[in-house]
């Protein structure tokens, strides 16, 4: 297909360089070639820093926008809570007026929280009204289509999963007790609890390690890793080879978060056939089935935690099952290009 036929799409998220999960699910994007698919330009809004150079990145994001979307079809925002949500409202009021078709993809794992504590009466009904201008409303799950459903339309919502690229199989060596976190270090991710959940369970097994792949973001739990010396490794935030390496040497990994969308770190270690332990929230339950796929914990509860990591680690047969199901699981559901298959005939069903 020749670019001047291709699909012109506008795209607005985080900087692909900002340590998140949206701007991971970009980059896979471009990996996948989605690029050479459609007449891709892709505005990142947001960087990591202060606040200065964090309103500075917006004013100029939108500036460009606004010279660029009058070239596009499409504009697909790539949208989570908060300061996200009051960033992207003004690229989706924008796009409104120049008439183009809005795909607002909804990445928020804490949405609830925003919409029902958050915001005042007038606020919910903003929300509402600039959901609305969307033609397609991107959700991760199908627990999320139901949460969405009061603010937009039903027919316009539509279930799209993150996807990875499915590395090669690895050989697995399973009762190592090498545990993998990768993301955000922040009491929201459940890393308090899993220190405490560790040194308890050093008792029982004293081999046991903990290699932590992220960015700090709260400086008095980064302190605490001083008292877990021994059994905690932090790597600071990985990519690339380096990550593979470690998600395919780990036999365990976990994420015990308060709220999620649908982490893709989670797609990630069931790629590499880890046996997961992740909470029950957001869409982690699609990805997971308890005893089958993975182990589900509750958040915000050390015992839970422990539990679910002790059945992983007392048990090497039931590791390995759990990642083989694991591994055939993102195979069968969860692959990049059949996600970026997925979203070309949104794209063009909206044209239609």
């Amino acid at each position: 297909m020749r670019k001047q036929d291709r699909t012109k799409v506008l795209m607005v998220g985080p900087d692909r360089s900002v340590h998140g999960g949206i701007s991971g699910v970009v980059n896979l994007y471009y990996e996948a070639d989605l690029d050479r698919k459609i007449d891709l330009c892709y505005i990142g809004t947001m960087v990591d820093g202060n606040k200065l150079r964090k309103l500075l990145k917006a004013v100029q994001a939108f500036l460009i926008f606004c010279l660029k979307v009058p070239c596009f079809q499409i504009v697909h925002v790539n949208v989570a809570s908060d300061s996200s949500y009051y960033r992207k409202s003004f690229f989706i009021k924008t796009a409104k007026l120049f008439q183009k078709k809005i795909v607002i993809h909804q990445h928020g794992g804490d949405f609830p929280n925003f919409y029902n504590k958050q915001l005042n009466k007038r606020g919910k009904e903003q929300v509402r009204k600039v959901f609305a201008m969307a033609d397609r409303f991107l959700v991760l799950s199908s627990e999320w289509k139901e949460f969405f459903s009061c603010m937009v339309e039903e027919s316009k919502i539509k279930v799209f999963p993150n996807a990875i690229q499915i590395p090669p199989a690895v050989d697995k060596q399973y009762g190592q007790h090498k545990i993998l976190f990768l993301g955000r270090l922040c009491k929201t991710k459940g890393i308090e609890e899993l220190f405490i959940a560790m040194k308890e369970l050093l008792k029982e097994y004293p081999d046991l390690r903990l290699y932590l792949g992220g960015v700090w973001e709260d400086k008095e739990l980064k302190a605490l890793t001083a008292g877990h010396s021994s059994h905690v490794i932090d790597l600071g935030w990985i990519t690339g080879e380096e990550k593979n390496k470690y998600l395919s040497e780990c036999d365990l990994f976990v994420l015990p978060t308060y709220f999620e969308g649908q982490p893709v770190s989670v797609l990630e270690a069931m790629a590499y056939s880890c046996a997961v332990v992740a909470s029950e929230v957001g869409g982690i339950p699609q990805m997971i089935e308890d005893g089958r796929t993975g182990i589900l914990i509750k958040p915000r509860d050390v015992s839970s935690l422990k539990d679910g990591l002790r059945r992983a680690l007392g048990d090497t047969k039931l590791c390995a099952r759990l990642g083989e199901n694991a591994r055939r699981k993102v195979e069968a559901d969860f692959s990049i290009e059949k996600s970026i298959d997925r979203l070309l005939w949104i794209y063009e069903d909206i044209l239609a």
